[in-house]
């Protein structure tokens, strides 16, 4: 039978890692669950990534699972893809509309749901066209026999659905997300108010200085403080003034040496999640431990990288591994990623995330996690599971449209078969398990034949031997001429635009190339070039983006509230409050290595327009700003800034503090409308006691959702 990999599952409770598809007592209440998957029923790829084929037509060790034996095989049985049933990936969806303030005061001019709805629906406008407007949802706001040689003629895979030698993009697992959602009538839309082309600089202060910003935005036309909300989850004062005082050529060059920079109050917390510091080994032997100490091991790895990315000083780091989460994913919630789940970010995403994407490849094809995730170590000789290596070529490398057949995935199945996690949760190649005969896949070729004198008990060195075949295959295809494409493509999206201007993506492609797979050489010539500078505006923010950000700006400390009464014996406040949060962006539906399926969430604005999910974080705003969560410390609404005398100036001075600018006169009277009061007013410290609600519709305008 397969190894016994993972340790035994034991009934869901919500003590320890086995209840993580439940809130725990740390969520903010009755919280409804994405719509796309419920937390009280496991979801279609729980379990791990779905094993492929009908289970009634799959054996082990010769038997079928009713007992009787198998029919002999004639070579590899392919496990899939029949019946392979991969739901189409749903959007991430809101839960409802949360009630915001009541309209009904008296004396109110303006109803605090219309405007602030006015306020951001403005980003859809701002942000390249009337995306946001067009949908229902906001306009509801108001009412597969092998022969040694694998490359032969004969026909030994395929199936009607996927017949051999068929363009994968016309039957593709998965449709290319950004390519999909920006398809679509908001998408084109979006496409109207993008940089059409652009140059390379010196560098990137020269980039900045040398680009005019043409497109429509409400955003400030500031370098710095673009460069501050691209390069960062969110601008805050003291990035800004980081970035003035270094100047932008110096901050970026710091960033890309994140081993440099000293570790955040925050960071040095994280020692207070018990299971972040632990081996594989340690996580398999103090499970019971850890179940009574209500630890999560795949939860803490969520908690820890929100902490990360809201307090850590290396924002662009973050920023990165936060891509890689996505690009090269594997979903936390998945069977064996309380094991191996946080092993895999440490030491694949964050040990490779500025450095060498071939070497981070190789490295995920080695580790349990990818194994598990995507049934590899399932995979043998004579039952052969392609998940794994149609994912390396869909989603992982040169992309659904980068040229392979489904030959080139059935052979690189094979090439990759004998994979596997031994019963010490640590990566093993089975040579006995292992395919021998000629491969070619998308130009690669191998013998695949090597001299063992027993298979069933190779030397290490012959056992290196295969593994190094394997794995020339896998850097082969992360240097392919279509992964340089598909990287830069998506770094391009991640960091310009939904619709990123062919001649950076050409460019990026190119450097990429000809630094054999090294990623920052590939940053260096985007901050380097004049479309990411004329892009001010072009990025809309997702839901974990605008909370995270809004956590940055509002400058929440990780230290906890003196009114804070800690009524968990298990957990810091710290502990507790990263749960709170990561419980809320599974309300928002998005949060770190939180898409189920392997093609990680998808990164244009078209994919996020929930109204529900918008509203419902502009009132987990307005929670922030009030500093109802006592798990951290908040400053005070009206201690943000030194309040002006006059309401309009007391605006204009919270808008810079807030979002870095000053808001234009109609967003200006909206805010003051949700306040009741007019430009001139005399306005105390409280703003007059509305204060949290001023704030918060700040944090609702555009100026918050774009970066």
């Amino acid at each position: 039978m397969a190894d016994q990999n993972v340790p035994p599952r034991r009934p869901r409770d919500d003590r320890g890692w086995d209840g993580r598809q439940h809130h725990t007592s740390d969520t903010y209440g009755d919280s409804t669950a994405p719509a796309s998957y419920g937390y009280d029923s496991p979801h279609p790829y729980q379990g791990g990534y779905p094993a492929q084929g009908d289970p009634r037509e799959q054996y082990v060790d010769g038997y079928a699972y009713n007992g009787q034996p198998a029919p002999a095989p004639r070579g590899p049985q392919w496990v899939g893809p029949e019946g392979l049933g991969r739901p189409a990936p749903s959007g991430p969806a809101g839960v409802g509309l949360p009630t915001l303030d009541d309209d009904s005061e008296p004396g109110r001019k303006v109803g605090r749901r219309k405007a602030m709805a006015a306020l951001g629906g403005t980003a859809a406008v701002v942000a390249g066209g009337a995306a946001l407007a067009m949908t229902p949802q906001f306009r509801d706001l108001f009412g597969d026999e092998a022969a040694a040689d694998a490359t032969g003629s004969t026909v030994t895979d395929g199936t009607a659905a996927r017949p051999s030698g068929q363009q994968p993009s016309t039957v593709r697992t998965y449709t290319e997300q950004n390519e999909s959602y920006m398809g679509s009538r908001a998408g084109e839309a979006l496409k109207k108010n993008a940089p059409a082309g652009g140059r390379t600089f010196s560098g990137p202060a020269a980039a900045a200085a040398a680009t005019e910003v043409t497109v429509k935005t409400v955003l400030a036309k500031d370098p710095i403080l673009h460069l501050a909300r691209r390069a960062t989850f969110g601008a805050t004062p003291a990035v800004v003034a980081d970035i003035k005082k270094q100047g932008i050529d110096a901050w970026i060059r710091t960033q890309l040496d994140p081993d440099k920079i000293e570790p955040s109050k925050a960071e040095l917390k994280l020692a207070e999640l018990p299971t972040q510091s632990l081996s594989v080994q340690q996580l398999r032997d103090q499970r019971d431990k850890l179940n009574d100490q209500g630890a999560q091991p795949e939860r803490e790895v969520v908690d820890a990288t929100l902490a990360r990315q809201i307090w850590s000083k290396r924002q662009l780091f973050e920023v990165m591994v936060d891509f890689w989460n996505d690009f090269l994913h594997v979903a936390a919630d998945f069977d064996g990623g309380e094991v191996y789940r946080t092993s895999f970010d440490k030491d694949v995403v964050r040990k490779h995330a500025l450095g060498s994407y071939p070497e981070m490849l190789v490295a995920a094809n080695k580790h349990p996690a990818l194994l598990i995730y995507l049934n590899q170590k399932d995979s043998r000789k004579d039952a052969i599971n392609e998940n794994l290596a149609r994912e390396n070529l869909e989603l992982y490398s040169v992309g659904v449209d980068g040229g392979y057949k489904e030959g080139d995935v059935r052979q690189a199945a094979m090439l990759q078969t004998g994979r596997a996690v031994d019963d010490k949760g640590q990566y093993v190649l089975r040579v006995n398990q292992h395919y021998m005969g000629k491969v070619k896949i998308l130009g690669f070729t191998h013998a695949n034949t090597f001299s063992i004198k027993d298979v069933n008990n190779p030397t290490a060195k012959e056992i290196a031997a295969v593994d190094a075949a394997i794995d020339k295959y896998i850097t082969y295809i992360a240097l392919h001429p279509s992964t340089a494409k598909y990287v830069a493509q998506s770094l391009a999206t991640r960091f310009v635009s939904d619709t990123p201007p062919k001649s950076l993506v050409d460019r990026l492609a190119k450097t990429y190339s000809s630094n054999n797979g090294m990623i920052k050489p590939v940053l260096m010539t985007l901050f380097s070039s004049s479309e990411f500078w004329a892009a001010v505006g072009q990025k809309v923010r997702r839901p974990m983006e605008y909370l995270v950000a809004t956590y940055r700006t509002l400058g929440v400390s990780p230290e906890a509230s003196p009114k804070n009464n800690n009524g968990d014996n298990k957990r810091t406040p710290f502990a507790r409050g990263l749960r709170q949060i990561h419980d809320k962006l599974r309300e928002l539906g998005q949060y770190p290595m939180g898409q189920p399926t392997p093609d990680g969430y998808p990164d244009v604005y078209v994919a996020w327009t929930s109204a529900g999910t918008m509203v419902n974080g502009w009132n987990e705003a307005g929670e922030i700003v009030a500093g109802y969560r006592t798990v951290f410390t908040y400053t005070a609404p009206e201690k943000l800034v030194k309040a002006p005398a006059t309401a309009g100036a007391y605006v204009d001075a919270l808008s810079l503090r807030l979002v870095g600018q000053k808001l234009s006169t109609r967003e200006k009277n909206l805010i003051l409308g949700v306040a009741g009061v007019a430009a001139t007013a005399k306005v105390d410290a409280t703003f007059n006691g509305a204060i949290t609600a001023v704030a918060r519709a700040i944090l609702a305008s555009p100026q918050h959702h774009l970066r």
